[in-house]
């Protein structure tokens, strides 16, 4: 199969699981934040955030490590497997133990000291999730996309289902009958907890369903494997933990920096929270790419095109990004009845956070510099200057300019991330990527985007014709420069 082909289909296939599928789970952002106030969701907004962090700590980045040492001929593909997941098991085994003893204390110190049975859930949670990222990697690096997909879909259903038996069924049910058996199992005093209760159950079904990756799997740890996986990996663990301080922080430390009382900070963080989920379309396509990408890269690196066709993915990448960018700022209209009417007061940060997860996707595609140089030190290093920008613009514009000052300095800091990667690649790993036409796309996006706001606000054009006109513009443009040529090479 042609090695674009086989990317897209890959990407398709895990955006199946990730793009429809987390779609899905997008949709229950209207029941949580029609059910709760701002200021309850902001607690799901911070737990999360916390979730971030502890995700890529908890991995060790044993992923990627994967990837890239069982293609190495001295190493057994088995015994790196083998050795890697009986790592993540001892680790997180003692994770778990350790917050089930102190969830009091970190209870207290999150000011949540009548429900420490979050902490333990998120951390039981996160070592599930942990636990399953190798058996994953696995699965995509055997390229058994559907067996990924469905798994996670199923996931992603069980999550939904439960979610709308807490939130939606039960409070009707015992509304109608108080002394059912309803009551035995349905607490309304757990609030938002339903929420982390319906994931923690979930990822018990996800672990169910990937036992097959763990059977017949010896328990290894062997120091002449795990040694040099520690040494390749270790440095993706400072990019990804930069990485989520990039993406996280702002609603880890909202509550803390917001100049209000904790009421109205949380108020704050759950409307921010809340039109963060506009740009998941973004975000989810990002995730996507990376799934299929990430072995797409490695497995392509000894090919005497290699670099060519990275240079024609980061084009092809742009180009869905700007598409996807403008159809949710066109039709916001639309995508705010998402979220309900408390949280529309924060729709200016989604064009901003739209463009931040488009600049990281192109970093993702940028990153190919020091995975296949084997310089991850040196980007860990670019990762934690990115997040220095983050930690100290947050720092700097929360006061300033609140929740909006936290989007521009997630923007800010992944262009500066995808300036100084291409940089380094330059002298690494030069690709010729096509910036002229790059920069061309991503300056018609934002164009159409702003005479599309002009045209509605100013001139009072209709939203839906101004907006449809306007996709209709760049995928014509799409389509005569770089479609019709495709098609015409293959004709």
């Amino acid at each position: 199969m042609n090695p674009l082909r086989q990317l897209i289909s890959q990407t398709a296939i895990y955006g199946l699981s990730s793009i429809l599928g987390r779609f899905l789970n997008y949709l229950l952002v209207p029941l949580y934040t029609y059910t709760f106030s701002a200021s309850e969701y902001g607690v799901v907004s911070e737990f999360y955030a916390y979730a971030g962090f502890f995700a890529v700590v908890l991995v060790c980045g044993l992923e990627t490590g994967f990837f890239r040492f069982r293609q190495k001929p001295e190493y057994a593909g088995e015994a790196v497997y083998s050795n890697g997941l009986s790592f993540l098991l001892l680790l997180n085994l003692l994770f778990v133990g350790a917050a089930f003893y102190w969830q009091q204390p970190l209870a207290n110190a999150l000011r949540y000291p009548d429900h420490p049975e979050y902490l333990l859930w998120f951390a039981c949670i996160l070592a599930l999730d942990a636990i399953t990222a190798l058996p994953f990697a696995r699965l995509r690096a055997e390229n058994k996309a559907w067996r990924f997909a469905g798994i996670r879909m199923a996931e992603i259903f069980i999550t939904i289902g439960l979610n709308l038996f807490f939130l939606l069924l039960c409070p009707k049910w015992l509304a109608l009958w108080p002394d059912s058996a309803i009551a035995e199992i349905y607490n309304p005093d757990v609030g938002v907890g339903y929420i982390f209760l319906s994931n923690l159950l979930a990822s018990i079904c996800k672990l169910a369903l990937l036992l097959p990756e763990f059977r017949a799997v010896p328990v290894q740890f062997k120091l002449h494997i795990l040694g040099p996986m520690a040494r390749y990996s270790l440095p993706m663990v400072v990019i990804g933990f930069a990485g989520m301080v990039n993406e996280m922080l702002d609603r880890a430390i909202l509550k803390i920096m917001l100049p209000y009382d904790l009421v109205t900070n949380l108020k704050m963080l759950g409307i921010y929270g809340a039109c963060y989920k506009l740009s998941i379309l973004m975000s989810l396509f990002v995730q996507a790419f990376r799934y299929a990408g990430e072995p797409f890269f490695f497995s392509y690196a000894g090919r005497a095109d290699a670099k060519r066709t990275y240079a024609l993915v980061m084009q092809y990448f742009v180009i869905a990004g700007v598409f996807i960018f403008l159809l949710v700022m066109l039709y916001i209209d639309l995508f705010k009845y998402f979220i309900g009417a408390e949280f529309r007061t924060g729709l200016t940060v989604v064009p901003i956070l739209l463009l931040a997860n488009l600049c990281l996707g192109i970093y993702v595609n940028l990153s190919v510099w020091y995975k296949l140089s084997d310089r991850t030190g040196l980007g860990a290093w670019v990762s934690l200057a990115g997040a220095v920008i983050t930690i100290a613009l947050n720092i700097w514009w929360i006061p300033l300019w609140g929740y909006v000052g936290s989007a521009w300095a997630t923007l800010a800091c992944y262009f500066f991330m995808v300036c100084l990667s291409w940089l380094l690649g330059r002298l690494y790993y030069p690709v010729d990527y096509p910036l002229g036409k790059i920069g061309a796309y991503l300056t018609l996006g934002i164009g159409l985007y702003v005479a599309n706001h002009y045209l509605v606000t100013a001139c009072q054009w209709n939203n839906w014709l101004s907006g449809t006109a306007g996709l209709i513009i760049y995928l014509g443009i799409v389509g005569f420069l770089d479609v019709r040529p495709l098609l015409q090479r293959h004709a």
